[in-house]
């Protein structure tokens, strides 16, 4: 199938592409490379990595927001990399709380603290979490607010914002994955191709044009982008209506219509929760 650089391609930011190129078991240089790059650490110093959950469950088509579970073991360190497409109310706060499950998760029933294993969480998101910062790469560990002393080398949550790669470059692998990400013609994909010196990009560059050219793929994630399109377009009109009718009748009927049309809208009660402030 020809595709000339206008061609639209599947998106590797949208969740079920994500985990079809990365969560691939019987391709494991490509991920190895994405995280040598994510965490800035040689690729060659990765001599173990294991993909836990690589399957897309009719479970995981239900889940809000887009949000996509990466769960790797590297070299005895558990990492998880989430793609977000669309913003997510808590999304701070839901962070630290996965990273807080996985990592009292590894312990079992007798052992000892110090065999907690160093937990890193690594999420790409569609949007701007850090208004006031043009980095588009923020790193959180548990540190010492006078002294700057690190309380424990076992915890990591990192941030990577997607709309800010081309506003501030610093000339780094990561920045060619995340361009990667970005990409939505064949054009960018040829674009990147000249530019990259990582083989495992020019090899990803190789699967998406193959995805693309797959119509039951392309078929997938049209329906998954036009779903995800629909929940955020649902919640923020809710968000809008609420507050306008807010206004007029008061904040208890305000908190009333929003849970109302959330639910005709098909969001959960869990995202209900996290968008009222109580999860």
């Amino acid at each position: 199938m020809e595709m000339d650089k206008d061609y639209k391609i599947v998106k590797l930011k949208l969740d079920v592409i994500f985990k079809r190129v990365f969560g691939d078991e019987n391709d494991t240089d490509i991920i190895a490379a994405f995280v040598s790059a994510l965490l800035d650490i040689p690729q060659e110093s990765i001599k173990n990595i294991y993909i836990r959950n690589t399957e897309l469950t009719p479970e995981y088509f239900k889940l809000k927001f887009g949000r996509l579970d990466l769960k790797l073991e590297v070299d005895g360190k558990i990492v998880n990399i989430e793609m977000q497409v669309n913003a997510e109310p808590d999304f701070k706060d839901r962070t630290l709380f996965y990273w807080s499950k996985m990592f009292s998760g590894g312990l079992k029933d007798g052992d000892m603290y110090d065999s907690l294993k160093k937990t890193i969480c690594i999420n790409i998101i569609n949007f701007n979490l850090f208004k006031d910062r043009k980095d588009y790469h923020s790193c959180y560990v548990p540190m010492e607010v006078k002294h700057h002393d690190i309380l424990s080398d076992k915890a990591a949550i990192h941030f990577f914002e997607l709309r800010k790669v081309n506003k501030a470059r610093q000339h780094k692998p990561v920045e060619d994955w995340l361009d990667l990400i970005n990409a939505e013609t064949v054009g960018d994909l040829m674009a990147i191709q000249e530019e990259t010196k990582i083989p495992e990009v020019k090899k990803t560059i190789v699967k998406l044009i193959t995805l693309s050219g797959d119509e039951k793929v392309r078929e997938e994630a049209y329906y998954r982008e036009k779903q995800l399109h629909d929940e955020a377009s649902a919640l923020g009109q809710a968000r809008r209506e609420g507050r306008a009718e807010g206004r007029a009748e008061g904040r208890a009927e305000e908190r009333a219509y929003l849970i109302e049309r959330m639910r005709k809208s098909g969001i959960s009660e869990d995202q209900v929760k996290r968008v009222l402030g109580e999860a």
